[in-house]
This record gives structure tokens, sequence and C-alpha cells, in this order.
């Protein structure tokens, strides 16, 4: 086991009705003003939106919105929520949304304190020195950016989707009420679970150090969303499986996985990431189709840890096996499997790879995943 520091200071407020104490929190911190961003109009349909806005108004706290931001998020409406940020003079940033709403607001945190262009900062030109304080209230429990400091945003116009990490931007808190997540759909409920395994394996199979509590960690991790995903296809109305669904999401990425188990890799995020970026499609869809065709190319590298997947999460005696199983559970569950089921044909696939070949140099995995061995890997897919 590696030496590792561990500090994470995101608050979690996890429970029914959390969303009603968003005013008095940020009230706390002494701030009367704040930028409130969210994704479509649901959130005033369903009632959420009455209630943030009302808990805001009793502590005296003003807001200007933003709207709209969709999934993928997109640097044209990050550049939108920088500039109202800064004409308006927010003093905070609150995230009403999923993942693609926390991110920009993330991002948006940052730029309102800089003056330079925020994708500087996505391809290594500029440091994040500083960034306003965020808040959030989950909708969506999947991509775990309540409880870390990176953000993930597409350059509409680069066709680029890439990642910031800073310590500055990790929420002050994170609201978890699981009973927001109950309109999720169940196509995206698959894609949620698919993001937080992902999540998950990402270290358990390619860092070169891995001790067995952080394997019997990720372990737990993926039985509990197989468990709880299956349990919610069936009946949504769940509350204890929705809860703990809605909880290990959070667990899968704020860092507790791989500490001392250093280096690890996200090649999956990395190939994704260009396929989301190029064709638009669901995150964690595009993770379905390429977590195991990259398995079928990676497993060789690190058998052992493999061969344990298989015996520990499906109870078969070989890699190939446990590949054959996670594959055909992502399709029981309604997520895609294959290039083609997405409708992007293997002719795309050299402009897939050369886009991630990019990513690939932007993260120091270019020695391994050369354009070459990416083509390779998708057409696995």
């Amino acid at each position: 086991m590696v030496d590792f520091t561990y500090h994470n200071p995101t608050k979690i407020e996890f429970g029914k009705g959390k969303e009603n104490i968003i005013g008095a929190e940020i009230a706390n911190a002494n701030i009367t003003k704040v930028l409130l961003c969210y994704g479509s109009e649901r959130i005033k349909t369903d009632g959420l939106y009455e209630k943030v806005t009302a808990s805001l108004k009793a502590k005296g706290i003003a807001w200007v919105e933003l709207s709209g931001i969709v999934s993928n998020p997109k640097l044209t409406k990050v550049n939108e929520g920088i500039a109202l940020a800064k004409k308006e003079k927010v003093q905070a940033i609150l995230a009403v949304g999923g993942g693609s709403v926390l991110d920009s607001a993330k991002t948006i945190a940052v730029g309102a304190l800089h003056g330079n262009d925020v994708w500087d900062f996505f391809l290594g030109k500029a440091t994040i020195e500083k960034a306003l304080p965020i808040y959030a209230i989950m909708t969506l429990a999947a991509t775990g950016s309540e409880m870390n400091g990176y953000a993930v945003v597409t350059n509409d116009a680069a066709a680029q989707k890439y990642h910031i990490y800073s310590e500055h931007i990790y929420p002050r808190l994170s609201i978890l009420n699981p009973e927001l997540t109950k309109s999720v759909p169940n196509d995206y409920l698959a894609y949620s679970a698919v993001d937080i395994i992902a999540h998950v394996i990402e270290g358990y199979f390619t860092a070169a150090d891995q001790p067995h509590f952080q394997s019997r960690m990720v372990e737990s991790i993926i039985q509990t969303v197989m468990e709880t995903t299956e349990i919610l296809l069936k009946n949504p109305e769940d509350y204890n499986a929705r809860a703990e669904f809605t909880w290990v999401a959070t667990q899968a990425l704020n860092g507790s996985t791989t500490a001392g188990t250093n280096p690890t890799g996200f090649p999956n995020h990395m190939i994704e990431h260009s396929l989301s970026a190029l064709f638009n499609i669901a995150h964690g869809a595009g993770l379905a189709i390429v977590i195991p065709a990259w398995m079928t190319w990676f497993h060789t590298q690190n058998p052992a840890q493999f061969k344990r997947f298989a015996e520990k999460i499906f109870g078969k005696n070989n890699a190939e096996e446990g590949i054959v199983e996670l594959k055909k559970w992502f399709a029981e569950i309604g997520a895609p499997v294959s290039l083609k089921e997405v409708s992007i044909s293997a002719d795309s696939i050299k402009a897939i790879a050369e886009n991630a070949a990019q990513s690939a140099i932007r993260e120091g995995a270019s020695e391994l995943y050369t354009q070459k061995v990416i083509e390779a890997i998708l057409h696995n897919a």
C-alpha cells in the first residue's frame, strides 16, 4: 500500500426534505447572492424550484438563474454563466440537478474569479488558484461530482471533452435527498449504474498497487449498484434501494477507493469522452460500450485482478467469463453494449481514436494508448 494524503472537505446532508435547509446553510457562510444553475424546467414542474427558492428567500438570499444546462455540458453555456456571474457579482454558485449541472457550476465558479479563457484550465495552460463557493442539490446519482474536485465539460466548438481538478472546486455542501432522483427514467438509471461502476473499476484494474481492502470496497460498491439497480428497475418507489444507490454513487468517486493504490488510470473515461464529444451520446451509455471492449483488450495485463473480479462479482472462474457477464448485465438493464446500437459505424472508429489519442497525450497516457491501440479497443465494440 503506497503513501497517500486523503482530505475531503465536502459536507454531505443526506435524507428526505434536506433541500429545504439550503438557504440556512448558505446564509451561515454570510453569502447573500448566488447564481442558481439548473437544467430543464422539470425542477419547476415537480416543485423543487419552489422549495429551493423559498428557502433562499427566507434567509434573505438573492439569486439569478442560469437554466438550460444539458447532458455533456457545453463550454458555450459555461461561458454564458461566467459572464452572468461576473455581471451580477454573485458570491457563490448553487447547482440544482445532476452531474452536468454541477460540473458546469464548478467551472463557472472558477471562471468567475479569473480573467483568462476558462478553457485554458482544461488545457493545462493555467492553474486554478481560487473559485467561488459551490453548493449542490443533486437530482441524479451517478457522477460523484457532489463530493470531489473534478469537473468535465465539452468544448462544443473543438469537439473536445476534458476535465479539470482542483481542491478549490469541491462543493462546500452537497444535499442528497434520494427522493429527488425518482423521476429519472430507466434508461438513465441504467447509464448511472454503469457510470458508478466505471468510476471504481478504473483504479481496480489499472492500479500498480491494489490493497485487498480497497479491492473489497470496490467490489462492495459494484455489488450494491447491481442489486439496487435491479430493484429500482422493478420498483422505483423503493426508498431504501434508492438511498443506497445514491450514497454508493457518492462513495465511488470521492477518493476513498483509490487511497493507497496509485498510480491509476481512467482509460475508459478517456475513450468515452471522445464518443460523447463527437456523437453527444449519454456518458453512461458510452461507457457501457467501451468498458467490455477495453477489458477484452487489457485483461492479460493484470490477470490476477481480472480473475478476482470474475470470482467475487459473478462467481466465475476466469477473466473472460467475468467480462462476458458484465457485458451481459449492462445489456440486461438496458444499456447499449456496441457502437452499432447507438448508430455509430465502424467507419467512425478512426475519427474517435484520433480524438481520444489527443486526450491520451493530455493525460500522460499516450505511450500505452496510441491511436492504433484505441482503434483496436473500439473494434472490440
